[in-house]
């Protein structure tokens, strides 16, 4: 038997990110967030949620750019430090040991350490109450060349061991079970 909880964001689990900002080294920081996703496929857009009150947040708005870099199971104290503690008073990337490195299109810095960083350019912000979602526009993805397959070119994303978010936890991902359209394959 269900019972009835009331309305709530349940969706878990999320991916767990870094979004790196700022246009210049002494304005750069990192916020971890949850609060993100695909909107469409092409042309390619994703979004962020963010609060207001966050020391990030006049950052993004200022610039209108940022990098939404993946994380990874060594990855997950930094994840989580930099989503607890607030860029007015530390400098993340020193203080975690993070490097930051020049994107290839926008003005905010990529996280060296992260398997892969997306690079967005903002298109919109949206007030929805407690966060603003800032749409944006993918305009480069970066990837580490050792999370390659070597045959297909493809980002591997098991080698990578990326972290997931769920309910206050964060989690490897854990064992494949299968890929797209594995359900309707015909054996032969």
């Amino acid at each position: 038997m269900k019972i009835d909880w009331k309305p709530g964001t349940m969706i878990y689990p999320l991916p767990a990110v870094m979004i790196s900002c700022g246009s210049e080294p002494a304005e750069y920081t990192i916020i971890t967030a949850s609060w993100v996703g695909t909107l469409c496929t092409n042309p390619p857009m994703c979004y962020i949620s963010i609060r207001p009150e966050r020391h990030s947040y006049p950052i993004l708005k200022k610039n209108m750019e940022f990098v939404i870099n993946l994380t990874t199971e060594s990855l997950a104290f930094a994840t989580d430090w930099c989503g607890v503690t607030s860029g007015k008073d530390h400098n993340k990337f020193e203080e975690m040991n993070l490097t930051p490195a020049k994107a290839s299109v926008v003005k905010a810095p990529i996280i060296e350490e992260s398997p892969l960083c997306i690079e967005c350019r903002v298109r919109e912000v949206m007030a929805l109450g407690s966060h603003d979602m800032f749409i944006a526009d993918v305009v480069n993805v970066k990837a580490d060349e050792k999370y390659l397959n070597e045959t297909t070119g493809a980002f591997d994303m098991e080698k990578a061991g990326l972290l997931a978010y769920a309910h206050g936890k964060y989690y490897g991902l854990g064992e494949l079970i299968g890929k797209f359209g594995w359900s309707v394959k015909k054996k032969n």
